[in-house]
């Protein structure tokens, strides 16, 4: 809980909130429940209309800082912020883009290979979402440990819990789903590893009785397309959908998959987890970090262990109910307040003052 006699000081911190304008990704969620939570507390800064691309990278370097008072604190929640301000925060969710340029757009490669290491040398504190990326930041844009927090991402339960039977059922009218279906979430990029759940579906989906294999995701912009291979039968994409629709899609699912090569927390496993429905996931960069022994574990460049693994689940109902139940156990552990207190904390270090 914030402290009555930390009020006075909330003033002076400002929010860089030109991720606003975008739709709800893992980083958008993050900065928007984070927001929410510190309320009045914080003053918003974010560009007057829809900003995309370099518009929106002009306005964060040259009209943000021109907002500024002077003496505030600027926290900057995604990923990148205004190089001129060095009394700022910046969160740096991970550094895939330099740790693999080849899944994206060569002029985003160019922009976040040219910002972010001078952006954390200039900043007071990096926050971060797992020890996973705390590591990579470190050692990538070589600055002190000291520097760079690890804090983890939350999740809503009051929105992000099991639902009953006959809510999950509307939903799967809504968008012709047959009962039951696995289902992934996440951007139609090569950092997701959709090609993997693929072949893996192509092996034992037809053996499982008309079951279907649900995507809910769309391409980005900053990504390279994604070469899909022949795609197997029942397989669904749903593209991108409302958020407020996500929870049930979660709810409803037999099994939730998340194949994804690189992540720097993976924030759907434990939105999956607190819906409760059993997880399969790789075990790759921060995912077992938020996983934990709650789920399945899969190298996410094996097929055969992939199709083993999501035939175990939906074969073995004892497995499943024990998944389900040490899901949510696992997701008590993260809540967004938790994050806001720790972000708040940072923020109002004595450099701060």
């Amino acid at each position: 809980m914030l402290k009555k006699a930390e009020v006075g000081r909330m003033a002076a911190i400002v929010v860089n909130s030109r991720y606003e304008s975008r739709p709800i990704t893992g980083v958008e969620r993050y900065a928007r429940e984070v927001i929410k939570r510190l309320g009045p507390k914080v003053s918003i800064i974010k560009p007057r209309r829809r900003l995309r691309g370099i518009q929106g990278h002009l306005w964060e370097q040259i009209e943000l800082p021109r907002q500024l008072e002077g003496g505030e604190v600027l926290w900057s929640p995604a990923n990148t912020g205004p190089l001129k301000i060095e009394h700022q925060v910046v969160t740096i969710h991970d550094i895939s883009p330099l740790d693999h340029p080849e899944w994206y757009a060569p002029a985003f490669v160019a922009w976040y290979r040219f910002l972010m290491p001078r952006l954390a040398k200039r900043v007071r504190k990096v926050i971060t979402d797992s020890q996973f990326s705390k590591g990579r930041i470190i050692e990538r844009l070589a600055i002190d440990e000291k520097k760079v927090i690890s804090i983890p991402c939350g999740v809503d339960q009051a929105k992000f819990h099991p639902y009953k039977k006959d809510e999950a059922a509307q939903i799967r009218e809504k968008y012709a789903l047959r009962e039951p279906y696995l289902l992934a979430v996440g951007s139609l990029n090569p950092r997701k590893n959709l090609n993997t759940l693929f072949r893996a579906w192509r092996k034992i989906g037809y053996s499982l009785d008309g079951m279907m294999l649900v995507i809910v995701g769309s391409a980005g912009r900053a990504f390279k397309s994604l070469e899909l291979d022949n795609l197997p039968k029942q397989v669904r994409f749903l593209g991108y959908i409302n958020d407020d629709d996500l929870p049930l899609l979660y709810a409803s699912a037999r099994c939730f998959i998340f194949p994804s090569y690189y992540e720097g927390f993976g924030l759907p496993i434990l939105e999956a987890m607190a819906c409760g429905v059993p997880v399969i996931a790789s075990k790759a960069t921060a995912l077992p970090e938020v996983l934990g022994d709650a789920g399945i574990q899969f190298d996410p460049t094996d097929v055969d262990e992939l199709a083993a693994d999501i035939r175990h689940v939906i074969d073995d109902e004892m497995l499943s109910r024990d998944l389900v139940q040490r899901g949510l156990q696992r997701a008590k552990e993260y809540s967004w307040e938790q994050t806001r207190d720790q972000i708040w904390a940072v923020l109002n270090e004595p450099w701060a003052d």
